[in-house]
């Protein structure tokens, strides 16, 4: 009886833990994360690919929904024009299937703020 209340709240949070939420600002300061977008799928720490609803944007796989407002994302973002200033590097896909990390160190240090 003691594991249900854990288990219940879990279950409660995890659609809003589990969104990729993004909103894309207009400044480098401004950002959780600064992101750079590479020409190949080769060079990116991050597949992604963009939902067009958020219910599909799940755990922390690449499937990133974008925001028209910043209290509603998980975390914002901001492209630099350089990979050099880059927290992350990614690579926009056509198809959910392919999105995901390529870089598993860069998952774990970036901590994006989801569960899995």
């Amino acid at each position: 009886m003691k594991n249900i209340l854990p288990i219940l709240i879990l279950t409660l949070l995890s659609p809003a833990l589990s969104a990729q939420r993004v909103f894309e600002v207009d400044a480098d300061y401004k950002a959780d994360y600064l992101v750079f977008e590479v020409d190949s799928e080769y060079k990116a720490d991050l597949l992604v690919h963009k939902v067009d609803r958020e219910y599909k944007a799940k755990y922390n796989k690449g499937l990133w929904f974008f925001t028209d407002r910043d209290y509603k994302a998980d975390f914002e973002i901001f492209f630099v024009d350089r990979e050099y200033k880059a927290d992350l590097t990614v690579f926009f896909v056509d198809r959910d299937h392919k999105a995901g990390w390529r870089n598993d160190a860069k998952r774990l240090a970036l901590e994006f703020p989801v569960l899995e």
